[in-house]
């Protein structure tokens, strides 16, 4: 049977970093092993920090990580300059609301540091994971419509220098190489050896210079290389070394449940290492493949997971959205384009987020929830409503931060904000306001509805986002103007009481 998956190259925003305007993506037929994946599934929702045996860089995720949104997605900006259209709101409650796979791939090697560092900076601001698609190696795309990358493996192991010296001490996932293993059908014996030793001092790089970042390697996908073949391959790329695990899926339609029993027939077939785990997109596998191998923007699929560090099982540290949902394949748009209607057709029938941060405060009050096991109730953070009744009337205090982080250009910028409610009461809604030192006007918002009279601007949460438990958190962002200066605020109120920026 042949099996597609799509890939795409990034071109520079207005702030020259790689970002995912204007890619170019080619989705192609491959002849594909149907994998004979183990039956095991992705079960209850409660996931518990995996320790890792093994190099000290390697383990799973916490199942509180929350990942970072790019305010410069693609998505975000057509939310932010369409507020009136009907599918507007779907759109940006469903998929701009949602962290998504940031892609390297235009070689680019004198700014690549500052390309990376721009992420990762704003990313540990926000305390937020970033998520780094590389799709930089030699040949890749075995010369098709996705061609390009570095011209030889020296110079690709030069760019990976370069790029993980922009990833810095906090926390980040590299999704290392879409199709790079399991793609070599136009290479050499050696060229493949080469190759996968590339990849593996790619690995080894990446975690000398930043041991916070987690590294995975190409894992292809259930309907396409056999799990034995997948981890001959993966072991020959360095992965029981210099990586964390692999990813699965990529830009693909196969079924949440089929890739994790694929992920864990790779690991038993890698010997199931304690230290290594998969990763799996979810971004359009919500309706499964098409029918007949449909692959090109094919009608009737969804969103499959959201992504989350909290899967529900220890073998899969996450769910990613490694293709952004909306971004065409050639058919409905041209290919790496966003396309509202696409978008639209894959968030419509899908239920709207849960707040996610709900589950990073109880790991904050663990103490507590070690003795109640307030993880049971976690997951349940759309009944915390029914316990907040009890909790509003405590002697609990209230108080909030604000993370205000900007991406701006001549006239114009994007913000993404994070409001956390740092005191001891839940809030179970809000409204934040600040005042500009400047001239800048919102012109579009997502995640909230923002009102402004003069340099004062309100924004109040949507009913799904406005329930904050202490410690939790959420966000949202918006697009503006300004003339002359774009000055950040320092002073902001969440329902009238004072916050701290940080």
């Amino acid at each position: 049977m042949s099996t597609p998956e799509s890939v795409r190259r990034a071109a520079p925003s207005p702030d020259g970093r790689a970002t995912e305007e204007q890619p170019a993506t080619s989705r192609r037929r491959r002849t594909a092993l149907l994998a004979l994946a183990a039956g095991a599934t992705a079960g209850a929702v409660l996931l518990a920090t995996q320790t890792g045996a093994g190099a000290a860089v390697q383990g799973s995720l916490a199942g509180g990580t929350q990942f970072y949104k790019d305010p410069a997605s693609q998505v975000v900006k057509w939310v932010a300059a369409n507020p009136n259209d009907s599918r507007t709101s779907v759109i940006s409650k469903r998929v701009a609301s949602q962290p998504q796979g940031i892609w390297f791939a235009n070689y680019r090697p004198d700014t690549i540091t500052s390309d990376v560092r721009t992420i990762t900076a704003a990313a540990a601001g926000a305390g937020r994971v970033p998520v780094l698609v590389v799709y930089e190696i030699p040949n890749r795309d075995c010369g098709g419509a996705s061609a390009g990358g570095a011209p030889d493996l020296a110079s690709y192991d030069a760019w990976v220098t370069k790029f993980a010296a922009g990833l810095g001490s906090g926390p980040s996932l590299i999704v290392l190489e879409p199709d790079s293993i399991a793609l070599t059908t136009c290479l050499s014996a050696q060229q493949q050896t080469d190759r996968f030793a590339s990849l593996s001092r790619a690995g080894a790089t990446i975690h000398a210079a930043a041991p916070n970042a987690k590294v995975y390697l190409d894992g292809g996908h259930s309907t396409w290389n056999s799990a034995a073949t997948q981890a001959d391959r993966l072991r020959s790329a360095g992965i029981l070394a210099n990586a964390n695990g692999f990813f699965t899926n990529v830009s693909n339609f196969n079924t949440t449940a089929g890739e994790v029993g694929y992920s864990k027939s790779v690991l038993s077939a890698l010997g199931n290492p304690g230290n290594l785990h998969a990763v799996i997109d979810t971004s359009r596998n919500g309706n499964g493949p098409a029918g007949g191998g449909a692959w090109c923007d094919p009608a009737g699929r969804s969103i499959g997971n959201y992504p989350t560090a909290a899967t529900g099982d220890a073998s899969i540290d996450a769910f990613l959205w490694v293709k952004p949902p909306g971004e065409a394949d050639g058919c409905a748009a041209a290919a790496g384009t966003f396309s509202a209607d696409v978008a639209y057709q894959l968030a419509a029938n899908a239920p709207d987020p849960s707040p996610q941060p709900t589950a990073t405060p109880t790991a904050t009050v663990t103490p507590t929830a070690t003795v109640t096991p307030t993880a049971t109730a976690t997951p349940t953070a759309t009944p915390t409503a029914t316990a907040t009744p009890t909790a509003t009337p405590t002697s609990g205090t209230t108080a909030c931060s604000i993370a205000y982080r900007t991406n701006t250009w001549s006239t114009g910028f994007t913000a993404d904000i994070t409001v956390k409610n740092t005191g001891t009461a839940p809030i179970s809604s809000w409204t934040l306001k600040w005042t500009y030192g400047g001239d800048q006007k919102v012109t579009g918002f997502w995640n909230t509805k923002i009102t402004q009279s003069g340099a004062v601007v309100t924004a109040t949460d949507l009913g799904y986002n406005g329930t904050l438990a202490a410690g939790a958190s959420t966000g949202f962002g918006f697009q503006g103007t300004y003339n002359a200066a774009n000055p950040t605020p320092t002073a902001f109120t969440l329902n009238g009481a004072a916050c701290s920026a940080i």
